[in-house]
């Protein structure tokens, strides 16, 4: 049975950090590319960040230099620390596991709240 399972969500301050974990189960972690995604009230699932099962990154324009993808292997997880948030980072952020568009698997996903 796949599981993933995000923590870390929460209310932070602007300019707080917070740091996602996405633990994952029922599948070959170490095979699949993952990424964090995120949905804010009234818009569209947008890709925040992603790693591949080697380990190269890349991430949304909106949070290059403050939002870092990590993978541990060895623990089946995936993180996403993020630093000097915004009021735009507000969403629900949701992980995602992928193995060449040929199986897909989706966290419940984790709110985010950004606000003083």
């Amino acid at each position: 049975q796949v599981q993933l399972a995000e923590s870390g969500g929460g209310l932070a301050q602007p300019g707080g950090s917070l740091r996602l974990s996405c633990a994952t189960s029922g599948f070959t972690f170490w095979n699949y590319a993952m990424a964090w995604y995120r949905q804010a009230p009234g818009k569209r699932r947008e890709l925040v960040a992603a790693i591949t099962n080697s380990g190269s990154t890349n991430y949304a324009d909106s949070v290059k230099g403050r939002f870092t993808i990590s993978r541990d292997n060895a623990k089946k997880t995936v993180y996403l620390q993020m630093n000097s948030l915004k009021s735009e980072d507000t969403a629900v952020y949701y992980c995602n596991a992928d193995l060449q568009s040929v199986y897909t698997f989706w966290g419940q996903g984790t709110q985010v709240t950004v606000s003083s």
